[in-house]
């Protein structure tokens, strides 16, 4: 190389590493910059849309009645207990509602305060293992990434067990770099994982227990679970995790027919939910081979340096294992981790979020890609995956822009007054699943997103192409933050139409409508399960009964024999709609064949749901 060319290097290699790098070093600009993503896509907004049926509501109603009841041990739900669930999450909605009030600000506000301590404590590690450029890079992918925006947009404690593998994976790896590992440490990490295990049950343990396990396996060190302290230790996690199932398996032991907590709690809703033989079985299973493409679809946009980041894993791992880097074993169970999740739940049922806890593993996989490309010399392999990986990403944005603009071409902004669900193709069956109601979308229900997508399509297509700009002239920092930045705008978007569909997932108009014409005696029923309208049950406060034969969340806690009325047989509705008593009457069908040949009066529509009432409102 010449002098020229060999000058033109070096003053690519100092205006591509030189000031990012110093900037970067300073672990609290780089915090700043990590809260400020957090804050701008995760808190702005969070008092909208309005909670959800289902899962939303029926994990809010918990913390409520937990405040309510001044009962932390067992959750209950519309009255009945709520047995399925570990504590953790609600604990923290409870203690927030009673800091802020009950609404959908605090509802939210535990779980993105979850998201931050998953950013940074991604930061930390991606630091500790790849340097300040990595750990930055890492914090930057998990912020901007697709999949842990989308599944905190309901209330469900997935991005919290991310959080404790983040945390634990950290402590493995600090323990690892000591001949007797502190007590600190290995304490530590049993703490991490009782809390991961009061968070989602006993995959709090079982994850991080099978990447830790198939490290050492691979890496021929099994002795060193030895020196983890294991005696002191299982006494630290068992004092964690144990007294709350002690206290459960107290408050509701088996009566009569009913088994349980312990039963229910262990064998029904882990054993069995992992044979796909839980009772009641009201879930749906996503594909296994779309299951594991969803992964490296969370991570949009930085799927496309997936490729580039697996080549970083360590191979021979036996051969080298004393002379492995840090970077090496970080790269090792960084991939572990994402294995044994899915492929735990390639064994089992399995819904879209699953893998969200995997996808701070998979942050660190392709941070620490991202901070080699950025100190790679210009004519590097990794430069020429930085460069590859972002023209793949201009080709997907160049789609989604013209399948975008497209829709805006031929879709039509719908006559004011328009109901969404109008202009939607219903499909029931898909339902189980947390993403199915989007399955309803039409072209003709295309012209209500209108602005939102066309925010969408453009950011795509003018974010992956600086990326791609920026990239080709050597700037693969300045390129990472064109993605940032592009992703700011597009979850934005994301935000808005969620507002605008919000009304097709949510009871919460009926149940104020509701609220505002009850009085003491009057009944609610829902027509089919609890969950399907449990933002009536949130919202106002007031039991509902479900005209379903008995299923879904409260299944079980109905059986106990302090549980309220919950569930209506055809004949004790139709005497109950015919009886002295208001009733409102809650369905998804402006003529329910459950009041067929009934007297029925309309009390309010919206999102597709209709609330009929028994009698006119003006008599009693």
């Amino acid at each position: 190389m010449n002098s020229a060319a060999t000058s033109g290097a070096k003053k690519l290699t100092i205006e591509t590493m030189g000031r990012p790098h110093r900037l970067l070093s300073d672990w609290r600009i780089s915090v700043l910059v990590l809260i400020a993503l957090w804050f701008v896509i995760y808190m702005v907004g969070l008092s909208t849309p309005a909670l959800l049926d289902d899962a939303d509501t029926v994990h809010a109603e918990a913390a409520r009645e937990m405040l309510q009841r001044h009962n932390w041990v067992t959750l209950y739900v519309n009255g009945v207990r709520y047995l399925e669930k570990a504590p953790l999450m609600y604990w923290s909605v409870a203690a927030s509602y009673k800091l802020f009030g009950v609404n959908e600000w605090s509802t939210r506000f535990p779980l993105m305060l979850g998201v931050l301590g998953m950013i940074l404590a991604t930061y930390g590690l991606g630091r500790w293992a790849f340097g300040a450029a990595g750990g930055f890079d890492s914090g930057l992918v998990l912020a901007t990434a697709l999949g842990p925006y989308l599944f905190t947009r309901f209330l469900i404690p997935d991005v919290l067990v991310g959080l404790w593998l983040t945390l634990t994976f950290w402590l493995f790896l600090e323990s690892l770099e000591q001949p007797r590992p502190s007590k600190w440490i290995c304490w530590g990490l049993a703490a991490v994982c009782a809390l991961n295990v009061l968070t989602k049950g006993l995959i709090g343990l079982v994850f991080p227990a099978g990447a830790i396990g198939l490290y050492l396996l691979l890496t021929g060190n099994l002795k060193h679970l030895l020196r983890l302290r294991l005696f002191s230790s299982a006494v630290v996690f068992f004092a964690i995790a144990a007294p709350w199932h002690i206290l459960a398996e107290s408050e509701n032991p088996a009566q009569g027919q009913v088994r349980g907590f312990l039963w229910f709690y262990f064998v029904n809703e882990h054993i069995l939910r992992f044979l796909n033989k839980r009772v009641p079985r009201d879930y749906d299973t996503v594909p296994l081979v779309l299951f594991w493409v969803l992964l490296v679809v969370w991570l949009v946009p930085w799927s496309v340096f997936v490729p580039q980041s697996l080549k970083e894993v360590p191979r021979r791992w036996r051969e080298f294992r004393s002379q492995m880097s840090r970077r090496q074993r970080a790269y090792l169970l960084f991939f572990l981790w994402n294995l044994v999740i899915v492929g735990f739940f390639s064994f089992s049922t399995r819904q879209e979020y699953y893998t969200i806890p995997a996808i701070p593993g998979m942050a660190l996989l392709v941070g620490g890609w991202l901070a080699r490309e950025r100190e790679s010399a210009g004519d590097s392999r990794e430069r020429r995956g930085g460069r590859i990986g972002s023209a793949v990403l201009l080709a997907i944005g160049v789609v989604i822009a013209v399948v975008g603009f497209a829709l805006l071409w031929f879709s039509k902004a719908p006559a004011p007054g328009t109901d969404l669900s109008d202009l939607l193709r219903k499909n029931p069956k898909e339902y189980a699943l947390s993403f199915g109601h989007f399955l309803d979308l039409t072209p003709q229900a295309m012209g209500v997103f209108r602005l939102p997508l066309f925010g969408f399509s453009l950011a795509f297509l003018l974010g992956t192409l600086a990326s791609f700009v920026l990239r080709r002239r050597g700037r693969a920092g300045a390129s990472n933050a064109a993605l940032a930045l592009m992703m700011v705008v597009v979850l934005v978007c994301v935000h808005a139409a969620f507002v605008i569909f919000s009304p097709i997932l949510s009871s919460k108009d009926l149940a104020l409508a509701i609220r505002e014409h009850y009085q003491p005696g009057d009944q609610i029923v829902v027509e089919g399960l609890y969950e399907n309208a449990s933002a009536l049950n949130f919202y106002s406060g007031l039991p509902l009964r479900s005209l379903r034969e008995p299923a879904g969340n409260m299944w079980y806690g109905s059986r106990f024999p302090d549980a309220p009325r919950v569930f209506e047989t055809q004949a004790s509705f139709t005497a109950l709609w015919d009886g002295p008593q208001r009733v409102f009457f809650w369905a998804e069908h402006e003529d329910p064949r459950d009041l067929r040949g009934l007297p029925r009066y309309v009390l309010a529509r919206g999102g597709g749901k209709i609330v009929f009432v028994n009698r006119p409102m003006e008599q009693r």
